[in-house]
């Protein structure tokens, strides 16, 4: 435990013991970390979603990034796939008990930002007037 510079007590969030061993969560946080996996769960979490809903709720996504992306939770064991026999067959998406549960750490990491939105816009804004022609925006 250490006192960071704002003189709050910090902890690590994350320690693997070595700094260079990798601990196996690597893999995880680029999955739900990348920025189609994240929107495609918040809108799981509001019920089951067939294909072009999915497609429509989630602005600016591709189809092909869409496919890549419910495949890859479907991998991981966040989401269900669901095949209904009919002409043409109807796929249906819905969130697991492992997928709901990372509904929690997503609408604490929301809070947080609705919490710091004001301090982290004033930060960019005088980082951006130290640093004018940094290329950073």
């Amino acid at each position: 435990m250490s006192v960071g510079h704002t003189g709050v007590t910090t902890e690590p969030v994350v320690s693997c013991g070595d700094e260079h061993e990798d601990c196996g969560i690597r893999e995880v946080l680029d999955r739900i970390g990348d920025k189609w996996s994240v929107l495609v769960v918040v809108e799981l979490a509001q019920g089951v979603r067939r294909f072009r809903q999915l497609q429509r709720a989630v602005p600016g996504i591709s189809q092909r990034m869409l496919t890549l992306t419910v495949r890859r939770l479907e991998r991981d064991g966040l989401v269900t796939r669901t095949v209904h026999p009919m002409v043409p067959p109807q796929v249906e998406y819905e969130l697991t008990a492992m997928g709901h549960s990372l509904t929690y750490l997503v609408k604490a990491l929301t809070d947080w930002s609705a919490e710091h939105r004001d301090a982290i816009a004033q930060a960019r804004q005088e980082w951006d007037a130290a640093y004018p022609d940094s290329g950073i925006r």
